[in-house]
């Protein structure tokens, strides 16, 4: 068979095929390997990763028109992309038989060269979002359950917020990024179960605060660093009731001018103290990373919440998640899947996917598979049994012929411009991304210039910014909130730090006006990039050396960040 069992392993060190460094896989690595029936790694766990963001186009999207109803909608794809793309109203109807694209598989070529083929035939879904989020959010992109939102980008469960990155189960949150279960915040990053809350840097369980960071369980606190269990609070100094309501006058948040002042004298004040080194919910068991929640046995995770008995995950937010090695973005009930990109809900066995879930099993190097069990090399299967290359067959023909694909994938390897071999159980190669590198997750995490990306036989996609013809100046903007009136709706804004032109929506001026926050300055991608930014540089982990204890640690802060730095227990001790 093409797929028989690995014999139980120790350690093992192979030098990556991308990168030429060594890695280690672990004895329980090759447990996970032998479980799905997989043979080991040939790139390391970081080449990997980049691997599968270069498939992951999170924030930029385009006017195109659908190539089913020929109406101009949002997609993610360029115009000019050689694919056909459909709205998601057409994507996800009955309009057209995902079956009537399936193939014969040819053993005389190569599966790869066959499955890229395959891709520019199938129809593609335009824009990452399910059907009642394209009829109420239009304008987001890898989102679901979307009502009222504008511009968020991999997002699930939100109402009435916009601007936005990793939001999820939050109402009315303007601005903010890496937030969860909260409502009414606005200017904020990384916050979880906050109510009523701006500018606020890493908190949560806080109600009525402002312009705090690394705090938990507060109420009523502004500008300060550090806080646990505590009420009444400015600049880390304790008030009464009375004379905090009093105090707090003096900071009229409407301003823009004052907005920015206090913006700034908080994260002056900032610096005083240490910051937490490390965001891992001390509910953990035995996990490595940063940005972990409920979870155990997971090891050199990001930004994952809810998962057991996996590693290498980053972007799983939806749990739960039990015993998947690889997988970036959603979850949702995902389990025993290797080597995936945005996949998930209710799905298991899947490996080599992306773009795919959603009641799924047993698929591998499928895009857009979205229900029933055992596809191969799939596009945009909607629903059935037993497909390949988007042809069912019944079952003992299904898994006669998967068999012998998968061995002829060993002995027919595909070989990318730089030489690399593509055997069964990678993930696809670079070369077949729809998407240029450039605008892709991939250059945020592991940037390139345009000649190593085209060295490499990669797309690179240049500047292709839309400018509006601006009606007024971020400066001719209203100091005050107050004095903003309703047809500012109709300007076109020149943005402070680009050059595009920016418009305030409707229910982000009812929203300011609400919170008493002044008009913004920059165009909502400008004030994504300052937390996107933020959110990356967390994202690496780096060895220190506590200054109290001198206990070595993780963390991701370097030493040009914070020149001394505190281990997590000793962090701890001093702010609870």
């Amino acid at each position: 068979m093409a797929e028989a069992c690995l014999p139980k392993m120790d350690i093992e060190t192979k030098s990556c095929q991308n990168c030429q460094n060594e890695f280690t896989i672990e004895p329980e690595d090759f447990d996970f390997y032998t479980k799905i029936k997989v043979s080991s790694p040939t790139f390391c766990s970081q080449c990997r990763l980049q691997r599968r963001l270069a498939f992951f186009n999170l924030r930029n999207i385009y006017q195109r028109k659908c190539d089913l109803c020929g109406e101009i909608k949002v997609s993610y794809y360029p115009p000019d992309t050689p694919y056909k793309i459909y709205c998601p109203n057409c994507w996800w109807s009955d309009r057209w038989d995902h079956f009537a694209y399936g193939r014969n598989y040819d053993f005389s070529r190569n599966f790869f060269e066959q499955y890229n083929e395959l891709m520019h035939e199938v129809p593609l879904l335009g824009l990452s979002i399910d059907l009642p989020t394209a009829e109420m959010s239009p304008y987001n992109n890898h989102c679901g359950h979307l009502k009222n939102c504008y511009l968020l980008f991999h997002a699930d469960t939100n109402e009435d917020s916009a601007y936005g990155l990793v939001v999820f189960h939050s109402k009315e949150v303007f601005d903010s990024s890496i937030f969860l279960y909260s409502s009414l915040c606005y200017d904020s990053i990384y916050g979880w179960k906050n109510y009523n809350c701006t500018g606020i840097d890493h908190g949560s369980d806080l109600i009525d605060c402002a312009f705090l960071r690394d705090s938990e369980n507060c109420q009523n606190c502004f500008a300060s660093a550090n806080l646990r269990h505590k009420q009444y609070h400015i600049f880390n100094r304790p008030y009464s009731k009375e004379s905090y309501l009093e105090e707090i006058k003096k900071w009229d948040l409407g301003s823009y001018q004052t907005y920015q002042e206090v913006k700034k004298l908080a994260e002056e004040h900032w610096k005083k103290f240490p910051p937490q080194p490390d965001q891992i919910d001390k509910k953990c068991v035995n996990v490595s990373g940063n940005y972990i929640g409920g979870s155990k046995n997971c090891q050199e995770c990001f930004q994952v919440l809810g998962a057991e008995d996996c590693k290498f995950l980053f972007m799983m937010e939806s749990p739960p998640i039990k015993d998947c090695y690889d997988i970036t973005s959603w979850g949702n009930n995902l389990a025993l899947s290797y080597e995936c990109l945005i996949s998930g809900e209710n799905a298991s066995n899947m490996k080599f996917c992306y773009e795919s879930g959603i009641n799924l099993h047993s698929a591998e190097y499928c895009k857009l598979s979205t229900g029933g069990s055992y596809h191969f090399g799939c596009v945009s299967v909607k629903k059935g049994d037993y497909v390949i290359f988007n042809k069912p067959y019944h079952k003992d023909e299904y898994e006669a012929l998967r068999e012998k694909i998968i061995k002829q994938m060993n002995e027919m390897s595909y070989k990318d411009s730089r030489g690399i071999l593509y055997k069964y159980g990678e993930f696809l190669p670079v070369e077949l991304s729809p998407f240029a590198y450039n605008k892709t997750f991939a250059q945020s995490l592991f940037p390139l210039t345009k000649e190593e990306v085209l060295k490499n036989s990669w797309q690179w996609q240049d500047d292709d910014t839309k400018k509006y013809t601006q009606t007024k100046s971020w400066e001719e903007l209203p100091d005050h909130i107050k004095d903003a009136p309703d047809d500012i709706l109709k300007e076109i804004i020149g943005c402070k730090t680009c050059e595009r032109g920016f418009r305030i929506i409707s229910m982000e001026l009812e929203f300011l006006r609400k919170k008493n926050l002044p008009l913004p300055r920059e165009c909502p991608f400008c004030r994504m990039d300052k937390k996107f930014n933020t959110w990356i540089a967390r994202l690496k982990m780096l060895k220190r050396t506590c200054i109290r204890c001198s206990k070595e640690f993780e963390t991701s802060f370097s030493e040009e960040e914070v020149r001394e730095l505190l281990c997590e227990d000793c962090w701890l001790k001093e702010v609870v």
